[in-house]
């Protein structure tokens, strides 16, 4: 997926953090890219360092569209989530997905439905991907 990426004032943090703008929202992550490519467009790919937990950080979504919003301290992704046969998960978001492994079972009734996931900003990193 193609994004907009902009570089934050880093103050004494151990890892650059941007902030990525998407067509559906917007929010502050970690860049494990060069920091002198943190400025502009790229194609990147997405990683949670962070389980899914039922009931805790993750929960049925109101709204049934896809949104990435930042609030204070998390990132907050909504989308449909879809439950794999090894376990793990994914949040369909627009026209991408995350992977997601799973701190606890998920009601069987969740899959493909419209979820909400909440993540520590520190958790949340994107990848620039090369061709």
């Amino acid at each position: 997926m193609f994004v907009r990426t902009e570089s934050l004032p880093q103050a004494r943090q151990q890892h650059m953090t941007v902030r990525v703008h998407t067509p559906i929202g917007s929010a502050v992550v970690l860049w494990r890219g060069d920091p002198r490519e943190a400025d502009g467009q790229h194609l990147i790919e997405w990683t949670v360092d962070a389980d899914i937990n039922w009931g805790q950080n993750t929960r049925p979504a109101a709204a049934t569209e896809p949104e990435l919003r930042q609030e204070g301290d998390r990132v907050i992704m909504r989308g449909r989530l879809h439950l794999t046969d090894d376990g793990a998960a994914y949040l369909q978001m627009g026209h991408w997905s995350v992977l997601f492994d799973l701190a606890s079972p998920i009601p069987s009734s969740m899959d493909e439905s419209w979820a909400e996931i909440s993540i520590g900003t520190k958790s949340v990193a994107l990848y620039p991907y090369r061709t």
